[in-house]
């Protein structure tokens, strides 16, 4: 890379701003507890971790370049973060208990990074700029990791904050309320995110 402090320095900013995972791996610390939200974090690191090696191949262009595809991207992610709210609004299921959070966050964690037009776009336009040999794949694909390893501290540092609320939801009127509060965030990142990524 030729400006390895200017990447980093633009991943902690992009980290920072709030986004799908942000807002997501918030909730899950804070409705399920710190395992869950930590299994959540690997799989969200692992999404863009496979992400990233699509991306240094070129198969990423060619989703940003295909219309079709890239509307189907925007739209399944925005569905998906939507089905995150409406689970988040009516509490946790027999299939989300505490003895399946673990293997439950990190496939979800996943599933939200395939689907996360934003991990996309950083991963088309921001490293290719820091990458002294963009047309490398080798090189691309370093940077891209070099990125998920920025993403995954400042996802483990959200956890570790957003877990402290996790007491609150023993009172049953409080939990109800913050389970509304954090719906309606997950609501918002939808929208933004279809507005944020649209061409």
């Amino acid at each position: 890379m030729t400006d390895i402090l200017g990447f980093l320095v633009a991943a902690l900013i992009i980290e920072l701003t709030p986004g799908p995972n942000m807002t997501w791996l918030a909730i899950l610390a804070a409705t399920r507890g710190r395992t869950a939200a930590l299994s959540a974090v690997a799989g969200v690191a692992l999404g863009l971790a496979l992400l990233g090696g699509l991306a240094a191949l070129g198969l990423a262009a060619i989703v940003a370049t295909t219309p079709l595809l890239w509307e189907a991207l925007r739209w399944l992610g925005a569905a998906y973060l939507l089905w995150l709210a409406w689970e988040t609004w009516t509490g946790p299921t027999e299939s989300t208990a505490e003895a399946g959070d673990v293997l439950h966050g990190f496939r979800r964690g996943l599933i939200v990074n395939a689907l996360n037009p934003k991990a996309a776009a950083v991963f088309l336009t921001l490293i290719p700029r820091h990458v002294s040999e963009p047309a490398h794949w080798a090189s691309l694909f370093a940077a891209a990791m070099v990125y998920v390893a920025v993403a995954t501290l400042i996802h483990a540092l959200i956890v570790a904050f957003a877990s402290n609320l996790h007491g609150l939801f023993k009172d049953p009127l409080l939990g109800r309320r913050l389970r509304i509060g954090f719906a309606l965030a997950l609501i918002g990142v939808a929208v933004w995110s279809l507005f944020s990524t649209a061409r």
